[in-house]
């Protein structure tokens, strides 16, 4: 299989007013976004497919990108997800046997306007001592258009403060995949709300035992009771935090009611501030899957997969109460680059969270582990509760 190779010339703009002149590279256009890089040598599929890239124009820090081209398997959720893609090599030919169309075809077919040819490893030296900027890549007619009218499109464009991008990722309606686990072992309803969630970690859940609805991002307390869940479960996402009031109200009313939660990436952040606690933008964040976490309780260094702009801001040690009144709360897991929070435990509700991807296609796998302690915490509150009730009829 064979790669389609352009000459066609695109440039990029970012807002410093920065332009790097490159080839065209899938659909043709204009496309606006965050500009990030993402420190992964392997697995850009998952990458361009993860729906936390919504509203970011993704820089690859690989050289060499679309040499296994893409196949049905490995998608983690419905389309390719990015506002943008930016590469220094594209392979001209794909040689895996997996692989059913090129790189460069999916991009096209999804619209997403990218650029190859350019000095990335350039770039990303920009982003990582100015920060992630807002910038455009232009191509086709929009290449020809004046410099300074280039410039203003992109510094016009929005930041990524202050954007809730949940509902163009979520699912439009509740959404089954049955427990999977070996022995039929079922545990019962999980429900998931979709702020952008990977078929990785659907498919990591249903093989611990929960039969997972997933659920659309406006749903309610009403709706969250309706399916009779064991517990709930917040997924990544793309946005800032801070933005997402619905959100934080929702989880408040589940960690009311006590049902046991776990909340990854996007879901951390809101566990942060349903706690209340504050969130910030990263300088230029996490994207990569090689990020050394350390997991408190255990001791154990983790190599983790991140993509995250945003993180919480609570104190590193010792337990502090929530200030919004749901108990003792602990930092459970440290970014070891730059000492940022990667994981909250509640001591007093049956709450955690990580602000990383245990599911972590296509790999690392350190942190697996986490859906086996999220289920055996479901598992401990589903046997308390039996056994409440019991009781209580005993009484009764």
């Amino acid at each position: 299989m064979t790669s389609s190779f352009s000459l066609d010339p695109a440039v990029l703009v970012l807002e410093d007013g920065s332009r790097h002149p490159g080839r065209a590279y899938g659909a043709r256009g204009t496309t606006l976004g965050e500009v990030v890089f993402a420190t992964g040598m392997t697995g850009y599929q998952e990458t361009l497919t993860d729906p936390s890239y919504a509203g970011q124009i993704v820089l690859q820090t690989a050289p060499h990108i679309g040499n296994t081209g893409m196949n049905g398997e490995d998608v983690e959720s419905r389309r390719i997800w990015v506002a943008g893609y930016i590469v220094r090599d594209p392979s001209r030919i794909v040689s895996n046997w997996r692989s059913e169309e090129s790189l460069d075809d999916a991009l096209v077919r999804d619209g997403i306007v990218g650029i190859s040819g350019i000095d990335t490893r350039a770039i990303t030296r920009v982003l990582r001592s100015a920060g992630s900027m807002r910038g455009g890549v232009f191509s086709g007619d929009a290449a020809a258009l004046d410099a300074d009218e280039q410039l203003r499109i992109v510094r016009d464009a929005p930041q990524m403060e202050g954007r809730n991008l949940s509902a163009e990722v979520s699912v439009a309606s509740v959404e089954v995949t049955p427990s999977t686990a070996q022995g039929g072992e079922r545990i019962g309803n999980l429900a998931v709300l979709d702020l952008g969630v990977k078929q990785a970690t659907i498919d990591n859940l249903a093989a611990r035992g929960f039969d997972v609805h997933v659920l659309p991002q406006d749903v309610t307390i009403e709706g969250i009771r309706a399916i009779d869940p064991v517990a709930v479960f917040y997924s990544n996402g793309p946005g800032d935090p801070a933005a997402s009031g619905d959100h934080v109200a929702l989880l408040r009313a589940v960690l009311d009611e006590r049902l046991p939660f776990f909340g990854i990436c996007f879901g951390n952040q809101l566990l942060g501030r349903a706690l209340g606690f504050g969130t910030y933008k990263l300088p230029f964040g996490h994207r990569g899957i090689n990020q050394p976490v350390l997991d408190k309780q255990t001791g154990r260094v983790e190599i983790t997969a991140h993509n995250h702009g945003f993180a919480v801001d609570a104190p590193l040690e010792g337990e502090v109460d929530s200030p919004n009144g749901y108990g003792r709360v602990e930092v459970s897991h440290i970014g070891l680059n730059d000492n940022v929070v990667e994981g909250l435990r509640a001591l007093d509700i049956p709450a955690f969270s990580v602000q990383y991807h245990p599911e972590a296609a296509a790999g690392p796998h350190d942190a697996n582990y986490l859906f086996d302690r999220f289920r055996d915490l479901v598992r401990e509150d589903v046997s308390t509760r039996s056994a409440r009730s019991t009781t209580e009829d005993t009484n009764a």
